[in-house]
């Protein structure tokens, strides 16, 4: 058994070492690492007709299968939003209707419902222009600005669904879309006020020199699409997802209409739907054409592509560790930790993290460790989804995209960089967490 571990062990440091010292593309990484370890450990005497192939082709298979659609649909929408101005509309609405004096809060807001329905790269860079217009106006500091609404997008990157990390948490916790995100909403309203608009009040001497060709210009007024149309497409999913869950709790006893309940409530007819009504009210009914629209929707397949292959590549290396059935055995070493499951969730997640960078790649490489873990506990598989998301976001560094992104855009030292984009991340990853022990307690008590 030591060895087995070990040799999981050793599998894990080359995961790191290919995706951070030598740049080796997630997916390939995980291929590697996932043949490497299939050899060392070798099939139990009583599997028939072992095959590498098998098990990667089988892990690949069961993650995709469940994932594919939602996260491009996900990416579509998105896509369609910002291409529409409907992003745009929604993020001056909030800004406006908060005020002067509650920058830090609108913007916290702003980053929270368009990160939503956006990749958090997408987000960011739609967001830009805005953040630094809203700074200019108010002679404001630009990280003060800045940072309410980057928090706010980073959390929902990291716990909502249709992002993908929690996306491809909730099946391999066997949790439930609605739930999670309806639970996900709950934890990530005080993780974004304490690392956003409180968080921004104890930065001080941070100075700022973004570059002048970081964003283009906004869209003028008259060219965005109207306040209730953006809010009520750009979040469609949410509404639906979430009504879906909270009608659960009170399940018609008609059993025609709990099964078109079911039928409605499910993750990928819900992003279908919402691609198709988005097409119409951000689209054609604004003068764009079904063919123009489709190619916007076509062009989104190219920001989630790698996301994909990244979720891909990870399910095979789950697969290896339960064929070898490692899963149990690591699931065995780790029961005896004197640890709550959920702090342990989080705190694998966030050594992951660290040394990965890659929120995504760390979340799937930490649930295929501790799924059989947090299934023997009896923990609350929602719940478990978002302590894995909460351990994505710890202490990104220079190891992260995403540092890199916040650094180039506000023209920020490395020093300030870390005072300010990288204890942000690590302060929400760390309210999340106790928000969900709180809840955990609350449900279970």
């Amino acid at each position: 058994m030591p060895a087995q571990l070990l040799t999981v062990a050793a599998a894990i440091v080359a995961l790191v070492a290919l995706v951070t010292a030598w740049r080796v593309p997630p997916f390939l990484a995980f291929l590697v690492v996932s043949i490497g370890a299939l050899i060392g450990l070798g099939y139990p005497a009583d599997v028939v007709e072992p095959s590498i192939a098998g098990t990667l082709q089988k892990g690949m298979g069961a993650v995709f299968g469940q994932l594919a659609v939602t996260l491009v649909a996900g990416a579509m929408l998105g896509r369609l939003v910002v291409a529409s101005g409907a992003a745009q509309r929604i993020a001056g609405v909030l800004c406006t209707a908060a005020g002067p004096g509650r920058v830090g809060w609108a913007m916290a807001a702003t980053g929270f419902v368009v990160g939503i329905p956006l990749f958090y790269g997408v987000a960011f860079m739609l967001l830009l222009p805005i953040i630094r217009a809203v700074a200019a106006r108010g002679r404001l500091p630009l990280i003060g600005v800045a940072l309410p609404a980057c928090a706010a997008m980073s959390v929902a990157h990291g716990l909502l669904p249709p992002h993908p990390a929690p996306t491809a948490l909730v099946p391999l916790f066997k949790a439930d879309m609605g739930r999670t995100l309806l639970l996900g909403t709950i934890v990530s309203l005080p993780a974004i006020v304490v690392g956003g608009p409180l968080f921004v009040r104890c930065l001080r001497g941070l100075r700022a020199a973004p570059p002048d060709t970081s964003a283009a210009p906004p869209a003028t007024d008259d060219a965005l699409p109207g306040t209730a149309v953006s809010f009520l497409t750009a979040l469609l999913p949410v509404y639906l997802l979430g009504g879906a869950s909270l009608l659960a709790w009170w399940p018609p006893s008609d059993p025609t209409v709990a099964r078109f309940l079911a039928l409605a409530s499910a993750p990928d007819l819900v992003m279908l739907v919402a691609l198709a009504i988005a097409a119409v009210t951000l689209g054609i009914a604004r003068g764009t054409s079904l063919p123009d629209v489709m190619g916007i929707y076509g062009t989104a397949i190219a920001d989630v592509a790698p996301t994909l292959l990244v979720i891909a590549g990870s399910g095979a290396f789950r697969q290896v560790l339960v064929d070898t059935r490692v899963d149990a055995a690591l699931a065995d070493a780790l029961r005896g930790l004197p640890l709550d499951p959920l702090l342990l969730a989080w705190g694998v997640t966030a050594v992951l993290r660290v040394c990965i960078g890659s929120a995504t790649v760390a979340g799937l490489t930490a649930a295929g460790i501790l799924a059989p873990l947090l299934a023997d506990a009896g923990t609350d598989p929602d719940l478990a989804v978002l302590a894995v998301g909460a351990g994505t976001l710890f202490c990104s560094h220079v190891n992260d995209v995403a540092f890199w992104m916040f650094r180039d855009a506000f023209g920020t030292s490395l020093a300030a960089t870390a005072r300010s984009w990288t204890a942000m991340e690590s302060i929400v990853s760390v309210v999340a967490l106790a928000t969900v022990v709180v809840l955990d307690r609350l449900l279970v008590g």
